[in-house]
């Protein structure tokens, strides 16, 4: 038998795709929806990297080691800590009425 050749796929990485406010919001959104926390971390995570983290912890007034601490996968930063670093970002937490079934 002949070998399979397996091609070689690059690593999606969403940070590539948060270029602007709107994607970042957008994506954020998307996470918030899903109801996640741990999502919700992550993706928050995902727009930090992509806005530089260092920059980003003094603008929160948190040090960067900290940021990455609460935004790693083992993070579960506090509600204080989500609202610094969304208005670091320049970002707002809007609430609407949830769905109907």
């Amino acid at each position: 038998m002949g070998r399979i050749k397996v091609a070689e796929l690059p690593v999606f990485d969403a940070v590539d795709y948060l270029k602007t406010d709107q994607a970042c919001a957008e994506y954020l959104t998307a996470a918030l929806e899903d109801g996640d926390p741990a999502l919700v971390t992550a993706a928050l995570g995902d727009v930090a990297r992509a806005r530089g983290m260092s920059q980003l912890a003094r603008d929160a007034g948190l040090t960067r080691e900290g940021l990455y601490k609460a935004l790693s996968d083992q993070g579960n930063p506090s509600f204080g800590t989500v609202l610094k670093v969304l208005r670091a970002l320049g970002l707002q937490l809007h609430v609407a009425p949830a769905a109907s079934a």
